[in-house]
């Protein structure tokens, strides 16, 4: 077992079909050699039938009337000693005994008596060493005075040229179906390596991938291998993307981090006690820095949509932010409104979508008055759309906020960094964050489109 593990799958298939076409071809050739021995032996009966009836016409009667047979038949085999076709004939009650010239030396055994009309096929071995066929048929003959007198008449036919016709014919079956087995390997080989082809392209596009040669699964692959190959490429896109948000977040936090730890670093070379303002400052640049790390980190872990993402449910995320929000804000008593059908799915991160809403949700609460309103719809993109009654967010303001919510650096104004996370997340799954007034709630309305596929 443990070598058949080992095998590759080209080798597999050629063992498996291997096998197959032997079985198939070995019962094939028994079933033939089968065949071709009965019908052999069913034509060699057959001719013993009409050897026997041309006894029986051959036969004469004597002085009273009994049967009695030529010295000599027309079937000159008969006639010619060896000439392995043999003729007896024997009487039940009149003792009768006749046997063709060609049995002269032979030891042909008497048959039993056969019942009249009845017939009786055997095989015998002669005492030379050969072994014959035997046919014997019943008949009754009448004499002159009309008695019915019981005759048995045996034609034996030698076995050796039909031994040797069923073994010339296994030697040329087998050698052509040898032949033919040879043929079907090579081919299946060749087929079984022709049609393994597309994976061993896949499998060389992997190893320029692994040596750097390569970015992408690159070709056309059959329709059974596109999503395998498509699916790859994906996560190795996926995989590129996250690993540039690496990059970037950690670029943008050094570069975020520079101005802070200048004025830290400046306080510090201070010889002087710390003022109070001093202090203030060193306090706020503490902050700040906390929530630049943090907001690179939430940036940098956003996973972003693969095609392998299972489709997740949004109602039930919904339903555990506003439980959470409603013990975070129980001095407000905030009314949720969920308007969202349990078909709505989201193709991605869990992580992703509940940074999302947990932003979006908090902000709504923390604005609002009391009342927010959660609702969705799925076409061709996700969109949720999140309501609040507070004072919103005016229009020329809502550009600004989006334009800065792009800096890693920078602040959301009344949004803390929040929002930029959100629209990081958005850019990461190709969607949109749209920011405007609700006209059911009186407050701001923050729209999420994300679209079903990359």
């Amino acid at each position: 077992m443990g070598l058949i593990r080992r095998l590759s799958i080209h080798q597999r298939l050629l063992l498996a079909a291997s096998l197959v076409l032997t079985a198939f071809l070995g019962f094939t050739g028994f079933a033939l050699d089968k065949a071709f021995r009965s019908a052999t032996e069913e034509a060699l009966q057959a001719r013993l039938f009409s050897s026997v009836y041309a006894l029986l016409a051959a036969a004469e009667e004597d002085s009273e009337g009994m049967l009695a047979m030529p010295e000599a038949l027309t079937d000159p085999r008969f006639n010619r000693p060896d000439s392995g076709l043999y003729a007896l004939v024997s009487g039940k009650e009149a003792a009768y005994r006749w046997h063709s010239g060609s049995a002269l030396g032979r030891n042909l055994a008497i048959p039993l008596p056969v019942e009249p009309g009845q017939s009786m096929i055997q095989k015998d071995d002669l005492s030379a060493g050969e072994s014959v066929m035997s046919l014997s048929f019943g008949v009754v003959w009448e004499d002159f005075q009309g008695r019915e007198l019981a005759y048995t008449l045996t034609v034996a036919e030698d076995l050796k040229p039909l031994i040797e016709q069923v073994s010339a014919f296994r030697n040329s079956l087998f050698f052509w179906l040898g032949g033919a087995a040879l043929l079907l390997l090579l081919a299946q080989g060749w087929v079984l390596r022709w049609g393994l082809t597309p994976l061993r392209q896949v499998a060389e596009a992997l190893t320029d991938i692994e040596s750097g040669r390569s970015q992408q699964l690159k070709g056309e692959f059959p329709k059974e291998l596109s999503p395998l190959t498509s699916n790859i490429n994906s996560l190795i896109r996926h995989a590129a993307t996250r690993q540039q948000r690496y990059r970037d977040s950690l670029g943008d936090l050094a570069h975020s981090l520079k101005t802070p730890l200048a004025i830290l670093q400046g306080l510090a070379d201070q010889t002087t006690p710390v003022e109070a303002e001093e202090k203030r400052l060193l306090n706020e640049q503490v902050a700040r820095m906390n929530q630049i790390v943090g907001h690179q980190l939430q940036r940098a872990a956003a996973s972003g949509r693969t095609s392998l993402s299972l489709a997740l449910p949004v109602k039930p995320v919904v339903e555990r932010i506003a439980q959470s929000l409603q013990k975070v804000y129980a001095d407000k008593a905030i009314e949720w409104q969920l308007d969202l059908p349990d078909s709505l799915a989201f193709q991605g991160d869990e992580g992703d979508l509940m940074e999302l809403l947990g932003n979006l949700m908090e902000n709504a609460c923390k604005y609002g008055v009391g009342r927010v309103r959660v609702s969705g719809a799925q076409l061709n993109a996700l969109c949720l759309t999140i309501e609040d009654d507070g004072p919103g967010i005016a229009t020329e303001r809502a550009e600004d906020v989006l334009q800065r919510g792009h800096r890693a650096d920078q602040q959301l104004p009344g949004q803390g960094i929040g929002l930029a996370v959100v629209l990081d997340i958005v850019t990461a799954y190709k969607g949109k964050l749209l920011i405007g007034s609700s006209e059911t709630l009186g407050g701001a309305e923050m729209t999420l489109s994300l679209p079903s596929e990359n």
